[in-house]
Formats: structure tokens, sequence, C-alpha cells
């Protein structure tokens, strides 16, 4: 007997349909084809035990898989019940009725238990938009994929259940998600707030400027200033996640199976903080089956990399392109994968290796020789590409008992709110664009264009730190989201000369400077 289930590949954000075709027939041979890899392969193994678990066996006779389209590659464990499901259904042990209304997927464990996979939200999106009744997944990814609606979506927990749910011996109901009531419910669970930092009132201005305009920042200062602390808290003044966002940021997670159980959307921007010993692979992406990095896992967020000078030089050099780009592209011999990589780079380090240069109640040990080498860690490139740059020091401890608690999240948030909404009505007809961090120079022209007296203190500074022409843009761009902060029509001199004020790591005399 010949029947069909069916599935679905998932390769970085795209879903394709995969139909398990399988035949049982008079013989002995057991194959299996369609291009599947080595976790594929060993699926029949998993199968034929799950089988004696849950009261049947695997037919003693020939049976021949395929995994269609034959040229796609097939990865993972997902297939495991699909090929299950099909097996028994053409050994006529479960009838054919429903096969072709439903997409199975799920791993199956040796004892027939349903175990979670990776993709599932792209996947019932796809289903949906296949025209399936409904999709079968394991318990563990329910929510995830009842996200979708319009769309039947069952947890199962064994193989036992499918078997019964498909033979209509097992009535099952749909899992209901309310997907706004529960993503506006959640947009705003912090637990960390700008008033628990005392000082510092000139970073938490810059940024709240990073924070209205989606500007990368770096911070540089001694141990102890409250970089970390003030970093870690950035997402508590960010404008909430769109539904749309919310979507996007969940699928990149879905992928990189960073999804817990029993949860549906991402209503929350990620915050992802990678140590620095982490590889390119892992910060970009990559591996045989490319799945999502850092980079992408903080789409929609904030990527903060702590110690930055610490990090792998040629590690470093890799965030360029997607900085720039925004999107990350994972090449392999026979194919590609693109992941969206739209995020807030922040970044700290301290000024030297002993941390303490410039620091007024610390003795600094390191010569400027190994001053220049820390910090030249860090290319003039990735440099440009850093918005808004702040030296701080730390807050005496004598002084913290003396300062009044900080402004809370939710009062600055609600002027970074304010600000995006002037850059989301100014960019509306402007597909890609969201915010100011993301004008071309042609939209620098249109919306950032200084006056006369401005331009001329623009090429004053240019010219004394030796700036360069993308470090324009970037004076140009924080200028713009200084002006929509107070709310100015024009981009007037104050608004130029603070955003200038922002650029100081510029100066190749750095180390001889001091904070």
């Amino acid at each position: 007997m010949f029947v069909k289930t069916h599935c679905a590949a998932v390769n970085g954000l795209i879903v394709n349909s995969v139909t398990v075709e399988c035949s049982v027939d008079i013989g002995q041979a057991l194959s299996l084809t369609g291009l599947g890899d080595e976790a594929v392969k060993e699926s029949l193994s998993r199968i034929r035990t799950a089988y004696r678990y849950s009261g049947y066996k695997l037919p003693n006779k020939a049976i021949t898989i395929n995994l269609s389209p034959a040229n796609l590659r097939k990865e993972g464990s997902a297939y495991d019940l699909p090929i299950a499901i099909a097996i028994l259904a053409a050994n006529g042990d479960i009838p054919p009725t429903h096969l072709d209304e439903y997409m199975l997927l799920g791993e199956v464990g040796l004892d027939g238990t349903l175990k979670p996979i990776t993709g599932a939200l792209p996947i019932s999106i796809h289903a949906r938009k296949e025209k399936f009744k409904g999709l079968i997944v394991p318990k563990a990814n329910e929510l995830e994929a009842a996200v979708v609606n319009n769309l039947e979506v069952y947890g199962m927990e064994t193989l036992t259940d499918v078997i019964s749910f498909l033979a209509d011996q097992r009535n099952a109901t749909p899992v209901e998600y309310d997907t706004r009531a529960v993503f506006y419910s959640q947009q705003y669970s912090f637990d960390l707030d700008f008033a628990d930092v005392r000082g510092q009132e000139s970073v938490k201005r810059a940024m709240e400027i990073a924070a209205a305009g989606g500007h990368n920042m770096i911070m540089i200062g001694p141990p102890g200033s409250g970089k970390s602390m003030m970093a870690k808290r950035l997402p508590t003044i960010l404008p909430p996640l769109s539904l749309a966002e919310s979507l996007e940021t969940t699928q990149i997670h879905s992928v990189a199976g960073k999804i817990g159980d029993r949860q549906g959307l991402i209503s929350v921007r990620p915050f992802r903080a990678p140590h620095h010993t982490i590889s390119q692979a892992a910060l970009v992406g990559g591996g045989n089956n490319p799945t999502p990095g850092e980079i992408s896992l903080a789409h929609n967020g904030v990527l903060f990399l702590d110690e930055l000078p610490e990090f792998n030089k040629t590690t470093l050099e890799v965030l360029r392109q997607p900085l720039e780009d925004r999107t990350i592209t994972i090449a392999r011999a026979k194919y590609t994968a693109q992941f969206p990589s739209s995020f807030m780079f922040v970044a700290s380090a301290n000024p030297c290796p002993c941390g303490y240069y410039g620091d007024p109640t610390h003795d600094c040990v390191c010569t400027p020789y190994q001053i220049h080498r820390y910090m030249n860690k860090i290319s003039g490139p990735l440099l440009d590409r850093i918005d808004i740059q702040v030296e701080l020091a730390a807050v005496p401890f004598s002084d913290l008992g003396k300062m009044a608690p900080g402004e809370p999240s939710s009062v600055i948030r609600e002027r970074v709110i304010k600000a995006r909404q002037i850059q989301e009505a100014r960019f509306k007809d402007i597909k890609g664009v969201h915010c100011n961090a993301q004008m071309t120079e042609r939209m620098l022209h249109l919306y950032a264009e200084p006056d006369t007296a401005s331009m001329d203190m623009l090429r004053m500074a240019m010219e004394r730190l030796k700036l360069s022409a993308r470090a324009y843009s970037r004076i140009l761009k924080v200028a713009r989201t200084i002006a929509d902060l107070a709310g100015s029509e024009k981009v007037e001199s104050m608004h130029i000369a603070e955003a200038i004020g922002y650029r100081n790591l510029d100066r190749g005399d750095w180390a001889e400077r001091g904070i």
C-alpha cells in the first residue's frame, strides 16, 4: 500500500513543504531516500523501538520511504513522526483518511514519547499558507505553534496519542492561544529599572538618545562605573515590540531552539550578552545546518558585548557587515541561509588592561604602549559604525548615599516612544526604515541637513578630530534624534554640538587625554 504524510524542512527562515512517501510491499528490504542527513537516517532505528513500546511493530516487509522533493536537504529529527505514521498507514494499521489534512512534526523517543523540535513557529505559518487544516506537534511546541491564527494546532505527548487521533479513536481539542492578549500583557515585564542607577546622568542621557534613534553605543570607563548595570537596563526604555516585530523575533528564536517549554510569543525586546570567548560561528551563526547566531537572536533588541577589547579581534570584525546591512548571509557549498540582524549594538570597555587609566582614585600600572595596544583591538572601521561613544568615571562611594534615586525607566521610555513616533511618521512611506539610525545618505540631506552655522561647526570638528565620512553621517543621525527628543523640526547648532561630543574616541590621541 502507498500513502503520503506531510511535514516541512526549514532552511534559515525559509520553510519548504516535504511529503513523506511510503510504500509497503512483499519483500524484506528497508530503504529511506530523499537527501536526509544522519539524524534522518537514524529515525528508523528510533521508530522501530518506539513501535514496540507503543504496541506496534515494524512490518516485516519491503518498506520504501522517500522524502520528496528528493533534491532538498532534510536535517534533524523532526521527520520521525511523519515517517512513523506513514509506515503504519501504508501497512494498514491506521486509516489514511486524515493524512492529507494535517502536517506532522516531532522527534520520537525510544519509549514513544514526542520530543520538541526547532522551527515550530515558521512551520506553523507555512502550514496555514499551504491550507492545511491543522498541525500536529509535540506537547512542548504547542503554544509556540498556536501563535498562528486560523490553524488547528494539536500538541501530543506520545506516538500512541497521534495514532489514536488520526484513527478517530481519541477526541482532541486544538490549543487555544489569544495572541494579542498574551502579547500586550507581557510587554513591560521587567525586573530592572533605571531608577536603581544613581548618578551618571550624562551616560543615561546618551542611552536615552541611543534608544530614541536606535543608535549603536560604546561606554569606556573603569571597573565599577556602572557600564554593565546601565546596559542591562537599556531594554526597559526601548519602545515596545510591535506584533509584527514580535512574530519575526519569535521565528528566529524558534529556528534556533531558544524558545522554552510552554512559551508562545516573545513580547519583550531581546537582550543578548555573549561572553568574550565566543567564536565567530556562535556570534554570526553557522554550522552544517546554519542556525542563527547571537547577532540574529538580538534582532529587534540589543546585542551587548561587555569588555569589548577582550573579544577576539577577528570575531569583532565580522560585525561590520551586519551592522551596516542589518542582515547576515551564511553561505555553504550547496545552499545559503539568510537571517535578519537589525539590532542595537551596545559595548563597554575598560580604558586599559588594568582598568584604571585616567581614574583619579586608582593608579594605572599600564604603559602608553599597552593602552594603545589594548584599545587598538577595537578597529577604526568598527568604531565608525558606533554612533555614540561615551567616557565615564566611577561615582565615589561617599556620593552614592547622597544622590536621589534615578529617573524611572517608565518616564524615560515615554520620551523615547514620542521620539520614535515622530520617526515612524517621517519614514512611513519608506520600506525598511523605522528609526534615524537606519537613514541612508540621501535621507540625511532631506531630514538632517544642518544650517550654515551648524555646518561650519561640524566642518571644524571633522578637521580637528580627523573624523571619517562615515562618522560625519553618524553625527547627523544622532543630531536628528536629539532634535526629535527636543521636539524640533530642524537640526540646530545645539543638537550638532551634543552629537559631536559623542565622537571623542575617534581621536588618535585618546591615550594621552585621560577620561
